[in-house]
This record gives structure tokens, C-alpha cells and sequence, in this order.
């Protein structure tokens, strides 16, 4: 049986480290169309074919069918439900107080309860609205239309350090050769821009989410686009912002029919039919369709976001984010001390010659000049009841006799 010592709280100690980690996604991982998952989840009915979307996209760090593939994190889109666009697109409320859209604007309702639900995880309000900068009262400053990134938990751990996070973003879009208006499947080969959040560290603010910085054009400092939550591993960014949300453009999205009726104010700027090609998106209809406000109320969030991860983060094996998590490391260390005269003999039965009661370490013949000695290989911790709660391998044994002391640390990490 082993020996037993009690240990004192003075040699019971705690200490927290950090550990920091790089994390590089490549283009190809967010427009690749195998490395990112879609939840078809919303179906429309009543009018049309219909339509199937997600609620949002997963990027993985490979081919998701794959057992070994990672899911890097999470893109959606959303819009305030206090905008202008939802305003001007509803046509009436209901009974029960639903606002209701017309056909043209497609998943309004989804893109305003994602965007509730984000302001309620992180600003502790679904009625509440993002500002770039932070809690920033400018009107000009209120996020409308947002871009939301969650970093999953395996990447972004305990937090993302600050002042560590960069973005490529391709602000304009590829022009089509025929229409010479940007097209929402061509990928932009040029007006890429830097997003980071560089000069948090010197601005630390809160929220109800945590910890969170500005994040920032790194051409010019002073212009925020969007917000990062620490703790969350979550970014905001203003679609309004870091999109050329003027520019006209062309292309085919998800509708409910070939001819789904305009509705009112901005619904009237329909964009376009599935099954149709060339300039559903900017056609004859609606010949001056722009990123903001057209494509934004009127596709389904799959065509937004297949947008956003195949044309604005473009294709390559280039950096197209990149950024430093953080793990907090609790520790306790525990000091096992064995003074001169401690520890020196064996537990183990058959350190004792059981036929003459001798110590086998010891020869015969040499007691008087010979000491005894043993090697300690483990170290148990006990609780109160002498019940077992760790053990701790040393990684070689150690030779113990009346001449030495020795103090052996135990570190719990948790």
C-alpha cells in the first residue's frame, strides 16, 4: 500500500496562464461550394414553385462530408426591423400584429428575426440596434443591414485577442462583360479591402456580450465598419459599409415566380425570377437594381450569402481571414514534499524479503554500512476520505533515500 501525507494549503497554489493560437482560413474554404454546408430549412408556399433557403451558411475547413472536416464558422445576414427597407417593403400588418411583405421581398421576416436575435445575445435587447462604432448615437452610424460571422467555439475558444483579427473583403464586385454591371456569381478579381479591428486594445469597451472592439478599414482607421464580440467570437459588419451597396447590378436570383408582383416602395425594385437568365437581376423591370437596398430585400438569404462567401471573400489558396484565439489555462499546482526522513522505504511488498525480514535493497552482510532507498514513480492525491481523486506519472523514477529532499509539483490544468 502506498504512504500517506497530508498536504497543507500552503502548498496548495493557483495560477491561470493563456495560450494563444493562429488561425488561418483560406479563400477557398469560404467560396468553395463542398466546404460550405447549407440548412435548407425555409420553404415557401401558396405562390409559385417556390423557394428553399437557409437561415444561414457553415464554412468547414474541408469537405464536410468528411468525418475529419472541422466547421469553421458560421455566415448569415439580417436587417433591422426599425430600417427604412423593412418600413417600405411591408405591406400592412396583421392581426396578430405579423408584418406582412409581398412576394418580391423574399424572407424578410428572417432576416429581421436574425438580426433580433443577434441584438439579444449581444446587446441584451432584440429591439435594439448595432452602431458602428460602438453605442455610437450618429443616425448614419446604426447598422441597417448586417453581415453576421460566429466563429465556432473550436476556433475561437475562450475569446479572439484582440487586435489580432484581419479580413480580405472584395468591397466592388466583378463587372459582367455584357451588361457592364456587377454580376452576383462572378467572383471579384480586384477592390479588395482589409478589415481588422486594430486600435481595440487602446479602446476597450463592453457590452452585454462581452468584450468588444471596432472593426475598421485598414486604409483608413477612421472609418468603422462593423463590431467584434470577443467573448462570443462573433463579427457584425455593416453590409452598408463594406459592400459598394450603390453599384447596379445583374444576375438571377430565388423568387416565387416568373412574374411576382412588384410591391410597394422599395419592393417595387424587383430583381429578378429564378429560371430566368442574363439581367433577371437588373432587368427591364427593374433596370437600376443595386446591392442595397434591391438585393438585400429581395433574394432569399441563401443567394445573398452565396454571394457574399463565393464573390466577396473570392477563390485562391490566399489568406482570406485570419486572427489569434485565446485559452485560459486554470491551474493548480500542488507541492508533494518528502523531507530527509520520509519516503525512503517501498510499499511495495516485496521491497521486504519476507523468508529473514531483510531489506532487498540492502546486500547481505552490509546493513551497518548500507542505507536503505527506493525510486518514487507516482504521486496519488486523496480526498479527506482517502478516496482517490488524480494520479500523477512521473517521467522517470526518482531515487529517495535519508540524504536527499525533494519536492515533486503536480499541476492540474482545467
Amino acid at each position: 500500500m502506498a504512504t500517506f501525507k497530508e498536504i497543507s494549503d500552503s502548498d496548495i497554489k493557483t495560477t491561470r496562464s493563456f495560450l494563444n493560437q493562429l488561425v488561418d482560413i483560406i479563400q477557398e474554404d469560404i467560396s468553395g461550394s463542398n466546404t460550405r454546408k447549407k440548412y435548407q430549412v425555409f420553404v415557401t408556399g401558396g405562390v409559385g414553385p417556390g423557394v428553399t433557403s437557409s437561415l444561414f451558411q457553415t464554412v468547414y475547413d474541408q469537405d464536410f462530408t468528411l468525418q475529419t472536416a472541422n466547421p469553421i464558422f458560421d455566415l448569415t445576414v439580417g436587417i433591422f426591423s426599425g430600417s427604412a427597407y423593412v418600413a417600405s417593403c411591408s405591406s400592412g400588418v396583421d392581426s396578430t400584429g405579423k408584418v406582412l411583405f409581398p412576394s418580391s421581398s423574399l424572407m424578410m421576416r428572417e432576416k429581421v428575426s436574425n438580426y433580433r436575435q443577434f441584438s439579444q445575445l449581444l446587446l441584451g435587447d432584440a429591439n435594439s440596434q448595432f452602431a458602428s462604432p460602438f453605442e455610437s448615437s450618429t443616425a448614419s452610424d446604426g447598422i441597417d443591414t448586417a453581415m453576421f460571422l460566429t466563429i465556432k467555439r473550436l476556433f475561437a475558444r475562450d475569446m479572439i485577442k484582440r487586435e489580432s483579427f484581419a479580413m480580405k473583403f472584395y468591397s466592388s464586385a466583378s463587372h459582367n462583360q455584357d451588361t457592364r454591371k456587377p454580376n452576383l456569381s462572378q467572383t471579384s478579381e480586384s477592390g479588395s479591402t482589409i478589415f481588422t479591428d486594430v486600435g481595440s486594445a487602446a479602446n476597450l469597451e463592453s457590452s452585454f456580450g462581452g468584450e468588444v472592439g471596432n472593426i475598421v478599414d485598414a486604409s483608413n482607421t477612421s472609418d468603422s465598419v462593423g463590431l467584434l464580440f470577443y467573448q462570443q467570437g462573433i463579427a457584425v459588419f455593416d453590409m452598408a459599409k463594406i459592400l459598394s451597396g450603390s453599384e447596379h447590378v445583374s444576375g438571377t436570383i430565388s423568387a416565387m415566380n416568373d412574374k411576382s408582383p412588384a410591391g410597394v416602395g422599395y419592393g417595387q425594385t424587383l430583381i429578378g425570377a429564378s429560371g430566368r437568365r442574363g439581367q433577371t437581376l437588373g432587368n427591364s423591370s427593374n433596370a437600376d437594381a443595386k446591392f442595397i437596398p434591391d438585393l438585400m430585400t429581395s433574394a432569399s438569404i441563401d443567394n445573398i450569402v452565396n454571394h457574399l462567401a463565393s464573390c466577396r471573400f473570392s477563390s485562391g489558396s490566399n489568406t482570406a481571414m485570419t486572427f489569434q484565439n485565446l485559452t485560459n489555462i486554470n491551474s493548480t499546482l500542488i507541492f508533494a514534499r518528502a523531507t530527509a526522513d520520509e519516503f525512503n522505504y517501498s510499499s511495495n511488498p516485496t521491497y521486504v524479503n519476507t523468508s529473514d525480514n531483510r531489506i532487498r535493497v540492502i546486500e547481505i552482510g552490509q546493513e551497518a554500512t548500507q542505507k536503505a532507498f527506493c525510486f518514487i514513480t507516482t504521486v496519488g492525491l486523496y480526498d479527506a476520505n482517502d478516496n482517490l481523486l488524480a494520479v500523477a506519472k512521473l517521467s522517470r523514477p526518482i531515487e529517495k533515500n535519508n540524504e536527499k529532499d525533494i519536492t515533486i509539483r503536480v499541476r492540474l490544468d482545467f
